[in-house]
């Protein structure tokens, strides 16, 4: 602790800013080390290792080495999601929208960006475990980061909200 928290006796609270990088790496790890299980009990064709195979050389992108590399890039690139939901996003309260940001997600992912990865098949050529794991999936990434920003943007507005709101006399005795 810095001496500004030590004289006060509590620490800060994390920025907002904070609280979005750490939800979208921790969203990104955490969902694909769930879709890499997912791949090892064979509820989807699709290992995190498809994002090193467009830049990285070599077999080690395969190995256990790979794995790891590819969660903590989709943990950075998720980072970016996250920003966007905070830019856009956050001040809806709805689980929809999140719902649907995730469905957004996939999309882009699996519709868009599909050239890009080559062990990827073509939408209309995946297994239909493949698309309802990895809907499923992404779907609850979105719920995930879009809930934690959400909740987070509107406690901050009720905490602003608190503060403007003038404070009233609960007895009654004004005049005295």
């Amino acid at each position: 602790m810095d001496k500004e928290q030590q004289s006060h006796g509590k620490e800060r609270p994390m920025s907002f800013i904070a609280l979005v990088i750490w939800t979208g790496m921790f969203g990104g790890i955490f969902w694909s080390i769930i879709g890499y299980i997912g791949y090892v009990f064979n509820f989807t064709e699709i290992r995190p290792n498809v994002l090193l195979e467009p830049w990285a050389i070599g077999s080690w992108k395969n190995g256990w080495l790979g794995t790891v590399i590819s969660i903590v890039a989709i943990g950075f690139f998720s980072t970016g999601a996250a920003f966007a939901y905070y830019l856009i996003l956050r001040k809806f309260k709805t689980i929809y929208i999140s719902i649907g940001f995730g469905i957004a997600l996939f999309i882009c992912v699996f519709i868009i960006l599909n050239p890009i990865f080559p062990s990827i098949a073509p939408f209309l050529e995946l297994k239909r475990d493949t698309i309802i794991f990895s809907v499923c999936l992404y779907v609850l990434y979105g719920v995930f980061v879009g809930c934690s920003i959400s909740y987070e943007e509107s406690e901050i507005q009720l905490k602003k909200w608190k503060e403007k709101k003038p404070s009233t006399n609960l007895t009654g005795n004004e005049g005295e």
